[in-house]
C-alpha cells in the first residue's frame, strides 16, 4: 500500500519509550503511516508548516507548551487535521478544556493499540469520540439537573443495542461486526439514534444515554 492511501499520523509525546511503543505497534497496520514523532508541541507545530498530516496523537502533559494550548493553535491553523488527546488522567478541567480546544477525541493512555487504531480511523472519517470512562465528566457539566421523568425517545430494541455499543466507544465498523450487520446498516442506525436523541454527534448521544439511563 502506498503512503498516499495511508492515514498520516504525528505523535506528540515527551516520553521516549511511549513514542517508540506507538511507532512499533503501528507497524502492524498497513494503512497507518507514522510520519514523525515529537517530544514537544512546538516541534510538531513547526513540522506542520512543511508537512501537514491527517491525525495527531497529542499528549497533554508536555513541557513548555501544553497539549491543550497546542491543540488550540493547530485547530485554528489547520481545521482539517484531526487531534486525539491522550492522557493518564480523568481530570474534569482537562477533559472539558480539551474538547473546547478543538480536539476530536479524548482517550486515556491505557487504551489498547487495536482500539487506538480503530479510533484513528474513526476520527479520520470525521467522528468525535470520548472515552466512555470519562463521559460522566461531560454529563456532570452539561446536564446538571436530573431529568424530571424517564424518556426512551422511542428507540427500537435494535437502536438501543447500537446505542449501548456506541456508549462503550465502538466505531460503526465494530458495531457492525458485533451485531453481524453491514457497516452501512450500522451507520444508518447511528444516524437514526442521533436524530431521535436530537444530538449532533456521538459524544452528545453517549452523554444523553447516560443521563436518561437508556
Amino acid at each position: 500500500m502506498s503512503t498516499q492511501n495511508k492515514i498520516s499520523v504525528y505523535i506528540v509525546e515527551d516520553y521516549l519509550l511511549t513514542r517508540i511503543t506507538y511507532k512499533k505497534s503501528f507497524q502492524n497496520y498497513s494503512d497507518i503511516n507514522i510520519v514523525n514523532d515529537f517530544e514537544s508541541a512546538e516541534g510538531c507545530i513547526n513540522a506542520l508548516e512543511k508537512q501537514p498530516v491527517d491525525v495527531i496523537l497529542m499528549d497533554l502533559g508536555l513541557p513548555y507548551m501544553t497539549g491543550i494550548e497546542a491543540t488550540k493553535i493547530i485547530h485554528r491553523k489547520y481545521p482539517n487535521i484531526k487531534i486525539i488527546i491522550l492522557t493518564s488522567h480523568e481530570n474534569d478541567d482537562e477533559v472539558l478544556s480539551s474538547l473546547a480546544s478543538g480536539a476530536n477525541a479524548y482517550a486515556l493512555k491505557d487504551i489498547d493499540i487495536k482500539k487506538l487504531y480503530n479510533l484513528i480511523c474513526t476520527v479520520n472519517e470525521g467522528s468525535i469520540w470520548i472515552d466512555p470512562r470519562i463521559t460522566k465528566v461531560v454529563q456532570k457539566t452539561f446536564y446538571k439537573a436530573e431529568p424530571k421523568e424517564k424518556e426512551d425517545f422511542h428507540l427500537t430494541l435494535r437502536e438501543k443495542e447500537v446505542l449501548d455499543l456506541l456508549v462503550q466507544g465502538f466505531s460503526n465498523t465494530e458495531i457492525a461486526d458485533k451485531l453481524t450487520v453491514s457497516p452501512c446498516t450500522a451507520k444508518a442506525h447511528v444516524c437514526k439514534i442521533l436524530n431521535k436523541l436530537s444530538v449532533t454527534d456521538r459524544v452528545q448521544a453517549a452523554v444523553k444515554a447516560t443521563k436518561y439511563d437508556l
